[in-house]
């Protein structure tokens, strides 16, 4: 029989979202480990170029954070996959919760992870740039970031791992309801990339990559990702939180 007592949405979204954060607080041990294991990636440099001309021999090596952002985002795909699986589902059995509540605190959760992923994937970069200047050229010329710039990328790059974040958990809901889906999903992306990927990458990246306004990319990354977000929720709201 099901409880009569009606329990304030709010109160219930609070209380599942800070049980996540504790239940989940391997991910960030995961996350450090991972971004530093990226960063070690990252010393090799990327984007080479050279030029030889007028008895001079210049050669160029970009040291940046694109390594530790890749990483970071796979982890966020694997991350919210894995809080839509039956063991984690079960955890939040001992709460007075449906669908929407869980679901909701989900993503709530998902926002937070990726808002602090962001900060550290912008941080890194200064982290590669010491050890570079430190243990391989110090002669390095660091370009100077202004607040401006570093609170730009810091939220550009949680939004990208927020969208990606999405994108997971809608692949999570997906599995729930067949197993096939798993392998399904990804043959299918696949497929299409290698199908029609030059032309599809350069619509993605002109929408997307391109996008000169901050705000703009904000509207167009939360449409998107509550797209993903509202399709889940639709999946999996018939879905007990303990089968």
């Amino acid at each position: 029989m099901m409880s009569l007592i009606k329990a304030d949405l709010a109160e219930i979204l609070k209380k599942q979202y800070f049980f996540k954060f504790k239940a989940n607080i391997d991910v960030f041990s995961s996350l450090v480990g991972l971004q530093l294991l990226a960063v070690l990636f990252s010393l090799g440099g990327g984007m080479y170029s050279g030029y030889y001309g007028g008895g001079m021999d210049i050669s160029m090596k970009l040291y940046s954070a694109d390594m530790v952002i890749l990483f970071t985002m796979i982890w966020a795909l694997i991350t919210s996959v894995t809080i839509t699986t039956k063991p984690y589902r079960n955890y939040e059995f001992t709460f007075v919760t449906n669908r929407i509540s869980s679901s909701l605190s989900s993503i709530l959760f998902l926002l937070t992870i990726s808002l602090l992923a962001g900060f550290t994937s912008m941080l890194s970069a200064n982290l590669i740039h010491v050890l570079v200047y430190f243990f391989i050229d110090s002669g390095m010329l660091i370009y100077e970031q202004h607040m401006q710039d570093i609170i730009t990328g810091v939220i550009s790059t949680s939004l990208y791992i927020f969208l990606f974040c999405s994108f997971g958990y809608l692949f999570g809901a997906f599995i729930q309801v067949h197993k096939v889906f798993s392998g399904l999903i990804p043959v299918g992306i696949i497929g299409l990339l290698l199908f029609d990927g030059m032309k599809l990458n350069s619509t993605i990246a002109m929408f997307y990559f391109n996008e000169p306004s901050l705000f703009m990319f904000f509207i167009k990354t939360i449409i998107l990702a509550g797209i993903a977000f509202a399709v889940a929720i639709l999946i999996l709201r018939n879905m007990e939180v303990k089968r």
